[in-house]
């Protein structure tokens, strides 16, 4: 826990090499230890991103993928 900043940059200098951006970054209290803000690219890109993490073996993630406005403007409009 006492590297937990240190973890923190490294993962940022990750992200940065599959050009994500780390918007936020919050420790929380309860399930969650952590709670990331990130922008990708794409899905795919952030996908991968949250895999490789994944394959240093000591962390589990969940992810939760958002819609801006415009994008569920986009959803809606598609809509039937």
């Amino acid at each position: 826990m006492r590297d937990t900043i240190k973890r923190s940059d490294a993962f940022k200098e990750m992200a940065k090499k599959f050009g994500v951006n780390v918007k936020e970054m919050f420790w929380t209290q309860g399930q969650y230890d952590i709670v990331l803000i990130t922008e990708a690219p794409d899905d795919i890109t952030g996908t991968a991103l949250n895999l490789s993490l994944c394959t240093l073996g000591n962390v589990r993630t969940q992810s939760l993928r958002a819609l801006s406005a415009v994008e569920m403007k986009e959803v809606l409009a598609k809509m039937a």
